[in-house]
C-alpha cells in the first residue's frame, strides 16, 4: 500500500504544481484573445442598453427606477440633515428666550437704569422731592418746582430772548426812507 499512496501523492504534487501554472496560462491566453475581449465588451454594452431601456419603460409607466429611488433617498437625507440643523437652532432660541431668562435680563436692565438715574440725580443736585420741600410756596401755587440746574437753564433762555437779534445801523436825521419800487406812494 505504501507504493499506491506514494504514487497518488506524487500524482497530486505533479498535478497541483502544473495545474496552477496551466490555469494561469490558460486565463492569460483567454484575456489576450481579441475575440473574447470583444464579446465581453459587447455584453457590457448590451447590459447598459438594457438598463437604459428599462428606465425608459418604467418612466413611461410612471414607475420610479432604482436610480430615481436612490436620488430621492439622497435628497431626503439632505433635507433631513438640514431640518435637524433648523431644529437645533430653534431649540437654542427657545432656551435663550425662556420667560425666566428674559425677565431676569429685563430686571437686571431696570436695576442698572435705577442706579444710573440715582447717580444722575446725585450729580445734578438735590432730588425733586428735596427741591419741592425747599420751594414750598412754588408747589402750593401750582407751579412745578425747578432744580437749580433747570433754573439756570430757564434764566439763560430768558436772557437769550431779551437780547436784540442784531445791531441796526443808525439812520441819518432828516433823510426819509425811500419807498420800495413795488409799494404804492400812498401807502
Amino acid at each position: 500500500m505504501s507504493d499506491a499512496s506514494n504514487v497518488a501523492k506524487s500524482l497530486r504534487e505533479r498535478l497541483g504544481g502544473n495545474t496552477e501554472e496551466r490555469l494561469g496560462k490558460a486565463l492569460s491566453d483567454l484575456l489576450e484573445n481579441p475575440l473574447l475581449t470583444g464579446a465581453i465588451g459587447r455584453a457590457f454594452d448590451a447590459r447598459e442598453k438594457a438598463s437604459q431601456a428599462q428606465e425608459l419603460a418604467l418612466g413611461a409607466l410612471n414607475i420610479p427606477s432604482a436610480a430615481d429611488i436612490e436620488r430621492l433617498t439622497r435628497r431626503l437625507r439632505s433635507v433631513s440633515h438640514r431640518l435637524e440643523g433648523i431644529e437645533d437652532g430653534v431649540d437654542r432660541l427657545d432656551r435663550a428666550l425662556l420667560p425666566s431668562g428674559v425677565e431676569a435680563r429685563l430686571a437686571a436692565i431696570e436695576e442698572q437704569l435705577r442706579s444710573l438715574a440715582g447717580k444722575l440725580d446725585r450729580a445734578s443736585g438735590p432730588t425733586p422731592t428735596q427741591t419741592a420741600s425747599k420751594a414750598g410756596s412754588a408747589t402750593q401755587t401750582g407751579k412745578p418746582a425747578l432744580t437749580p440746574k433747570a433754573k439756570a437753564k430757564a434764566k439763560a433762555v430768558a436772557k437769550a430772548k431779551l437780547k436784540p437779534a442784531g445791531k441796526a445801523k443808525p439812520r441819518a436825521a432828516g433823510k426819509a426812507k425811500a419807498p420800495s419800487r413795488g409799494a404804492s406812494a400812498t401807502g
